[in-house]
């Protein structure tokens, strides 16, 4: 016992970015590992901080009671997202799998895997489309002029009024109002809702879009042509695996913030920032007792997280087996919620700005979602001096905090892949994997780049991954700590860590989380409304098809349990529904120096019935080599029989 615990201190002590050269060498040989723990944190935090963080959060903040929200907002982090954080980090690291190879602690439940990987196919498909808009605004902002300032281009509609010229449009407005009382009341109307030059070089130049979701009309070339340089920028930077992309989050990880923080000083400077950030902040306190701003604050900690999407188990796949993952699931979590709250003082910072220039209130600029990245933004930078500098480091922000996240989707996908066939050309050729799957996720994704690309995004966005992660949540935690047993993960985690979970944390699995997690569920149903975008009311068949996409993932779990209890041996239903659920023999640490206590390798003379946890091949081997050593030992004994009988009992090197 003391060997072993000198292994793990110093496998711990090698963990990190503590110099020296042991600790470049790769602990999993087959597989590899991060370079060292600052990439795994690098990386883990350009996947939970996206796009959400900074067209989601301050919307859901300012529409809920302001800093009222932000009570329910991390007592939802501190009870439900840290506890599932840790719980999938310490899942993939203890097993050093990926979201499909996991589920050997429990195999009936691997279609909760398939599910993850169908939940991060859709969100990889649409997520690179907003990543190639974002790259489309960043080209175009490479100019003297923003080409969304002014209402005189060929795209802009009559109705259209800019706020740089808006003094002159009004002006003339009113000027024309007093010819006809009857013109002059329809143009003020007409005014009361101006459509600005940044909605209409959305809506009319880049997107072109029709009329119905069923309407596809053409593709949009330069959006296809940014998609395809989009997919391009992930490959390279997942082309070796967490080798190449751990060293490119190195910079799409940190540089958002820098970013982030040149805008904020920026913004604060601004007139009128001041009541940006008051409207954001603004604690409405009546507002914490409605259900609805705490089922919105748990909703946000859940999706912000990237939970049950498969990617966090993923990336602490690659962890070394005794790396501090409880420390790291605190930095990362707290890193994404305070990035949402700095992200809302940059955002309405900038709105208060713009607001203040219109003379309107703040709420009729602020908006959320692509209506936020791509409209209202982008309109507010026109004001500023040197507006496409500051166009180009908003673009290349959002390029980056997108990337991030992407090349976590891709990578989730690529290794649940290579686990599972685990063949040794697969493992030598991930590279062709990976390209393989990145054009497949292109072909998939043009669709969205047609004229009615925009709805699809939207139906995708609200439908692929919305109560299906819930309920995959929900399952994966009633799996480990019921099915599994709440103490024997405890020995898991206490095994890799050196220390037990907390008690916090014991208790968050087995209660408080789940409880939330179907609170989530049950907000999610009640609060449903069908999609619409503007005033477009999505028809009722692609209403379906939203649905269905939701319950894609989810089916995987029933149609995959019972084709497991269908093949599991037993004479009776309850036989095999009880096989099914077993740990399957291969579970545990990857490594064969990790597998201690409970995990050893037993003495070789006890029989394989009482050594569930050694592989099949491993057993054969070690019965043909007790084979061969007693033919041996009766060899030396005939030959020995002069009354000086030597038998060599050399010990099996495999032991």
């Amino acid at each position: 016992m003391s060997e072993s615990n000198t292994i793990a201190a110093s496998t711990a002590d090698q963990n990190g970015a503590v110099p020296g050269e042991p600790v470049k060498k790769d602990e999993n040989t087959r597989r590899g590992n991060w370079g060292n723990q600052i990439e795994f944190v690098l990386t883990s935090v350009g996947y939970a901080v996206g796009l959400g963080n900074v067209w989601r959060f301050p919307y859901l903040c300012y529409r809920n009671g302001g800093g009222a929200f932000m009570l329910p907002y991390f007592i939802m982090l501190v009870f439900c997202g840290i506890p599932l954080f840790f719980l999938e980090l310490s899942f993939g690291q203890f097993a050093s799998q990926g979201c499909l190879g996991v589920w050997k602690i429990s195999p009936m439940f691997k279609g909760v895997g398939y599910g993850m990987m169908v939940v991060s196919t859709y969100i990889g498909i649409y997520y690179n489309v907003v990543i190639c808009i974002a790259f489309y605004y960043f080209f175009m902002s490479m100019t003297n002029l923003l080409p969304w300032t002014y209402c005189n281009n060929p795209w802009n509609t009559p109705d259209c009024t800019g706020v740089v010229d808006s003094s002159s449009k009004i002006n003339s407005s009113l000027a024309n109002a007093t010819t006809s009382l009857v013109a002059g009341v329809s143009e003020v109307v007409n005014r009361t809702k101006r459509t600005s030059p940044s909605e209409e070089y959305w809506k009319h130049y880049v997107l072109n879009i029709s009329d119905d979701i069923g309407n596809f009309g053409e593709v949009r070339l330069p959006i296809l042509g940014c998609l395809a340089i989009s997919w391009f920028v992930v490959f390279l930077c997942l082309i070796r695996g967490v080798k190449s992309s751990g060293k490119v989050v190195y910079f799409t990880a940190t540089f958002p913030y820098v970013v982030l923080t040149i805008l904020f000083i920026r913004g604060i400077t601004l007139d009128g920032a001041i009541n940006g950030i008051k409207y954001y902040l603004t604690p409405q306190w009546q507002k914490v007792l409605d259900a609805k701003v705490w089922g919105d604050a748990a909703s946000q900690i859940f999706y912000s997280l990237g939970c049950a999407w498969g990617g966090l188990i993923t990336m602490a796949s690659y962890n070394k087996f005794h790396n501090n993952c409880f420390r790291d699931s605190i930095i990362i979590s707290i890193t994404n919620c305070a990035t949402s709250v700095y992200a809302g003082f940059v955002i309405f910072s900038i709105l208060g700005f713009m607001a203040h220039h219109l003379n309107v209130p703040v709420s009729e600029v602020a908006d959320h979602g692509p209506g936020l990245a791509f409209v209202a933004y982008p309109e507010a930078l026109t004001l500023l001096p040197i507006s496409p500098l500051w166009s180009l480091l908003f673009f290349f922000m959002l390029i980056l905090l997108g990337l991030g996240t992407q090349f976590c989707l891709l990578e989730t996908l690529v290794t649940a892949i290579v686990d599972e066939i685990g063949t040794d050309w697969i493992i030598r050729n991930k590279t062709v994997v990976t390209l393989s799957v990145a054009v497949a996720g292109f072909l998939l994704g043009v669709p969205l780049t047609t004229q009615a690309g925009i709805y699809w995004l939207l139906l995708m966005d609200n439908y692929a991954a919305s109560f299906s992660l819930v309920i995959i949540s929900c399952i994966m935690c009633i799996c480990i700590m019921y099915i599994y047993g709440h103490r024997n993960y405890f020995k898991d985690v206490e095994m890799m860590l050196g220390f037990p979970p907390p008690l916090f944390f014991k208790v968050c699995w087995r209660f408080i989380s789940p409880v939330i997690i179907t609170f989530i569920l049950i907000f999610t149903v009640i609060q449903y409304k069908p999609i619409t975008y503007n005033d477009y009311v999505y028809p009722g068949w692609s209403l379906a098809i939203g649905f269905a996409m939701a319950l894609s993932s989810v089916v995987c779990i029933p149609i995959y349990g019972l084709f497991k209890i269908s093949r599991s041996p037993g004479a009776t239903f309850r036989e095999r529904l009880k096989a099914a659920c077993q740990a399957h023999p291969k579970w545990g640490p990857a490594l064969r120096e990790h597998r201690t206590g409970r995990y050893a390798p037993m003495a070789s003379e006890e029989t394989a019935e009482a050594r569930p946890f050694k592989e099949k091949e491993e057993l054969k081997e070690e019965q043909k080599e007790e084979e061969k050593e007693k033919k041996e030992e009766i060899s030396l004994t005939i030959q020995g029989s002069n009354g000086s009988t030597n038998t060599h009992n050399n010990p099996n090197p495999s032991a």
